[in-house]
């Protein structure tokens, strides 16, 4: 059976990455020597990955400070007052992410929301009326050839467009329905992009699907990735969900041609129930969150296998996976 993880820490053995931005805030460190350092412990990671023998081993779980953050530049959501500072990209994606007093300005960063049912916070997303959101990045493309070049396949694990905008704060006018359009013409881009580069995978990450949903939701997120997968081409793409169960849209989301879909069989109390009551398709893959993702502990072997077990009954197609991101555990014991 193969492996897979959903997202792998990026702190460092020794907490690299936070002594390194804080040098580089204090002007010790240049942007160089800064993403010298992060081009290392991504290296490490994924080499630690290939090493213990995950299969699916994910790129663009790296980031400088947040992930939703790095979306929003990735899409050019990037509001208005960190525009005008003029900044380098860098230091403009640091002036969002912690604020920015200087001799262009004075702005405030983001607000800060908790991400989901864990301690970790994210940089809440502002779309104005005067946003176009657009393909206007290139950090999920750089980092796949970055693992490529070290002889590394890795599997390319993007925030979903529907959690981003359910995530993302509309600063004026606009609506999830009127910027629908343009979201799904921004991940159509970046199927098309991997597609041209020969990816074999791209995971898109949808743990806004396990909250309470309406019917309203359920229409936006079946129409925003009818379109997306309609430029998939031979790239497949994997639906990751987690923190949760997807019982308000089980049935909606097996039904769009997903190549794989990820679920949480740690904190999804009803996921092993909905399977067994609506079925899997044949046609895809089920990445079975089984590994959890948060504690600390050993996992229960006997526990893991006895339920990949019963779920082989109803999956011709499993992945063994982690519930959710290793991001919320600790990176060692060693130190």
């Amino acid at each position: 059976m193969k492996a897979s993880v959903i997202g792998y820490p990026r702190v460092g053995a020794l907490r690299e990455l936070k002594v390194s931005t804080e040098k580089y805030f204090q002007g010790v460190l240049n942007k160089e020597e800064l993403q010298g350092i992060a081009s290392h412990l991504k290296e490490t990671h994924w080499r630690t990955q290939s090493a213990n023998g995950i299969d699916f081993i994910p790129s663009n779980d790296f980031s400088f400070y947040d992930n939703l953050l790095d979306t929003a530049v990735l899409l050019n959501v990037v509001p208005t007052r960190y525009e005008q500072l003029k900044l380098a990209v860098l230091d403009e994606y640091f002036a969002m992410a912690r604020g920015y007093q200087g001799k262009k300005g004075d702005v405030k960063a983001l607000a800060m929301k908790k991400w989901f049912n864990t301690n970790y916070h994210y940089l809440v997303p502002e779309i104005e009326d005067e946003t176009e959101i657009s393909l206007v990045g290139t950090k999920p493309f750089d980092e796949f050839i970055e693992a490529k070049n070290i002889g590394i396949e890795t599997k390319p694990a993007i925030i979903g467009a529907f959690t981003f905008l359910k995530l993302a704060k509309f600063a004026g006018k606009k609506t999830v329905k009127e910027v629908a359009s343009d979201i799904i013409r921004a991940y159509a881009d970046i199927l098309n992009k991997f597609n041209e580069m020969g990816t074999r995978w791209v995971q898109f990450d949808e743990p806004s699907l396990v909250m309470d949903l309406s019917g309203e939701d359920i229409t936006i997120f079946t129409e925003i990735y009818s379109g997306i997968l309609s430029a998939k081409g031979n790239t497949k793409v994997l639906l990751q969900t987690y923190f949760g169960d997807i019982r308000d849209c089980y049935r909606e989301l097996v039904a769009l041609p997903f190549d794989g879909i990820g679920l949480d069989f740690v904190e999804g109390k009803k996921t092993k129930e909905l399977i067994e009551k609506f079925g899997f398709p044949e046609n895809k893959t089920l990445f079975a969150g089984v590994v959890n993702g948060k504690n600390v502990w050993r996992n229960n072997y006997s526990a893991t296998v006895n339920l990949l077990n019963e779920l082989g009954d109803y999956c011709q197609n499993i992945v063994l996976s982690t519930s959710c991101s290793l991001l919320h555990v600790p990176y060692t014991l060693k130190n």
